[in-house]
């Protein structure tokens, strides 16, 4: 990768651009605005999703940009709630509705399971992909996947699956890499795409992220950037200034060396989010790395 309008090939030919820009919560403070910027820095990939309460703001911003649809590359998930053959329609069609558009470049499952009390969640998963599959093939998804699958969620989908996922959108950074679900998408031939690749101000701020930034001449986020795509993974950075927008695609001039990338891999836990697709969102710590 050479520059942000290079891509990512998914497992079904399309082209993915190999950095995106995450919406969550980017939207509140400056609303469509924020997109606007994004797009004047070029970026082509916004990753949404029903939760984040923003397609509208997003579709009208797109709308407004004058940059022609087939250029821009639209990602949304249909959420918890939504799950089952209708209401992944009824998803669908809605994001369309609010994103002016009508077609999905991606679309993903968000969780691969309702609540965690729920014990019909396999038969209730495989509804919802098949869903997914229905739509893919009728041509108005451009490609499918999932978000916060580990590989025993990804095991079920194999056994009842037409399609294999194109992608799977992980927390992904430096002191949490989900090596056995990056592994088993290796394997497949799934992308995995990083939310959160920043890994919050704990990661920034943890003493080797600071010691390579400083060894690099970049700043901690684009070392993480960096890191994300020299593993093969398509970052998902979120920004509310123009700044940071600029400076997160700016991680092509330098390469981290092998020895440094295995430091980074190998770095004590940290930064973690606390959600987990199996077990109620854990409490984390903010000042300890």
């Amino acid at each position: 990768m050479k520059s942000i309008q290079d891509c990512y090939k998914l497992n079904n030919g399309v082209e993915i651009p190999c950095i995106g820009f995450g919406t969550y919560k980017v939207t509140d403070a400056g609303g469509a605005e924020m997109i606007r910027e994004a797009v004047k820095c070029g970026y082509r990939y916004f990753d949404t999703a029903a939760f984040y309460k923003n397609e509208e703001e997003l579709g009208r911003a797109l709308a407004l940009s004058g940059i022609p649809r087939h250029e821009i590359f639209l990602s949304s998930k249909v959420w918890k709630t939504d799950m089952g053959a209708e209401g992944t329609r009824r998803s669908f069609e809605e994001s369309l509705r609010k994103l002016h558009t009508d077609y999905l470049d991606l679309f993903l499952i968000h969780w691969p399971r309702p609540d965690l009390e729920n014990k019909n969640w396999r038969g209730l998963l495989a509804e919802t992909w098949k869903a997914m599959e229905d739509l893919y093939l009728a041509g108005k998804i451009r490609a499918i996947g999932v978000s916060n699958f580990l590989p025993h969620h990804l095991d079920v989908l194999s056994e009842i699956s037409k399609i294999c996922p194109a992608a799977d959108q992980l927390e992904f950074h430096p002191g949490y890499t989900q090596e056995a679900a990056a592994a088993y998408c290796r394997e497949k031939g799934i992308l995995v795409q990083a939310w959160s690749p920043l890994g919050r101000s704990r990661v920034l701020a943890h003493p080797l992220i600071q010691e390579l930034s400083g060894k690099y001449k970049v700043s901690p986020a684009q070392l993480c950037i960096r890191y994300a795509l020299q593993r093969g993974v398509l970052p998902l950075p979120k920004a509310s200034a123009a700044r940071r927008m600029r400076e997160n695609q700016d991680v092509f001039a330098f390469e981290i060396e092998r020895e440094d990338m295995h430091r980074i891999t190998s770095m004590p836990p940290s930064g973690w989010s606390g959600e987990h697709p199996d077990f109620e969102k854990a409490c984390t710590r903010q000042n300890t790395f």
